[in-house]
């Protein structure tokens, strides 16, 4: 199959920054590029696409994206492109690709924008009655009121992921505390801001994969947090997951499969699914849950665009839970291609 894998390089994500900052900025956080994937892992994923068989062309998706895909002619666009500015920012690529009737991989513009964007994920799953933690969303142009709000909770930028803006200091206890974090947030990160309930369970991050009624869970991930520092908070932090684990000396932080129990698994893989089905997701996606202390789980959010760094050592869930389940990375890029053209009918 005609190819084309569309990404978004540290480099590419630098270069977005500085078209817009060209006179730089000096406190531009040190997570700030973060979604962006490595030389490394981009490379990689080329290489075990064209050793499948496929002819691929590797496109940065930035301002000239658009008329390299055109000339590639790819019977589908591979998307891991994130970008770096705006809710839409993930929509890019699938924007593009729809403009000029493209098949894709992965969920649509729409679909990736709400689930880029905590806070307007969580109201279209509180809505449908989907368990997820008590928020409330702070603006930097409106006051910030802490009235009644359950403590401890976390503070996040309203759309990142890969745990940026997310540091072992965002989870508060009071009040004080919240509002010195928002602020800080808010000077960092431009954006709005989520202040989330934090769960006291357990935490997992599910993979799944498919369409329609052929939805496939994964082997379930769990996250622990012994190994963190003395004194880390429970929470898979931007220390957690860029500092304190590395490939020379990675945490014990993951267990997959899951130590759980007949009816623990059946409540997180049927609450995963309805997730899934309600915000319309397509092909694959990794959801993040917590437990409350009642032991209900609860969604966090969900991640459309899920990372996929390639070695064993990098602790990249999805990968981590296909290999569980029987796959080895080029199996599983095969087994996404797979699912993606089956659902544009197109013959592979």
């Amino acid at each position: 199959m005609n190819l084309v894998l569309a990404y978004s390089s540290k480099e590419g994500l630098e270069k977005e920054y500085r078209r817009r900052y060209p006179a730089g900025d000096s406190e531009t956080p040190e997570d700030f590029f973060a979604e962006g994937d490595s030389w490394t892992t981009i490379r990689h994923i080329l290489e075990t696409l064209k050793g499948n068989g496929h002819r691929v062309t590797g496109i940065e998706a930035d301002e000239e994206a658009g008329e390299k895909i055109k000339s590639a002619k790819p019977e589908l666009v591979f998307n891991i492109a994130e970008g770096l500015f705006g809710d839409f920012r993930e929509s890019y690529v699938p924007m593009i690709c729809e403009r000029m009737g493209i098949p894709y991989t992965g969920s649509g513009p729409l679909e990736l924008a709400i689930c880029l964007n905590k806070a307007r994920a969580k109201e279209v799953l509180a809505y449908n009655g989907i368990p997820t933690p008590a928020f409330r969303t702070l603006d930097p142009d409106f006051p910030v009121h802490m009235d009644h709000f359950p403590f401890p909770a976390i503070i996040k930028p309203v759309a990142e992921g890969s745990s940026k803006g997310i540091f072992d200091h965002s989870v508060v206890d009071n009040g004080e505390e919240a509002v010195r974090q928002i602020n800080d947030a808010f000077l960092k990160y431009r954006q709005p801001v989520l202040m989330e309930q934090f769960l006291q369970g357990d935490e997992f991050t599910v993979a799944l994969w498919g369409n329609g009624d052929q939805i496939e869970v994964l082997p379930i991930v769990a996250i622990r947090y012994d190994d963190l520092p003395a004194g880390a908070r429970p929470v898979y932090s931007y220390e957690a997951k860029w500092i304190w684990d590395t490939p020379g000396k990675p945490l014990d932080i993951f267990k997959c499969p899951a130590s759980l129990t007949r009816v623990e698994k059946e409540s997180i893989e049927s609450l995963v699914r309805s997730a899934f089905r309600v915000l319309n997701i397509r092909d694959w996606c990794r959801i993040d849950v917590r437990m409350d202390q009642s032991g209900k789980p609860h969604i966090l959010e969900l991640n459309p665009l899920p990372g996929i760094l390639p070695k064993p050592e990098d602790n990249s869930c999805f990968p981590k839970a296909a290999r569980t389940a029987g796959y080895d990375y080029a199996a599983m890029l095969e087994k996404v291609i797979g699912i993606a053209a089956e659902r544009w009918g197109i013959r592979t």
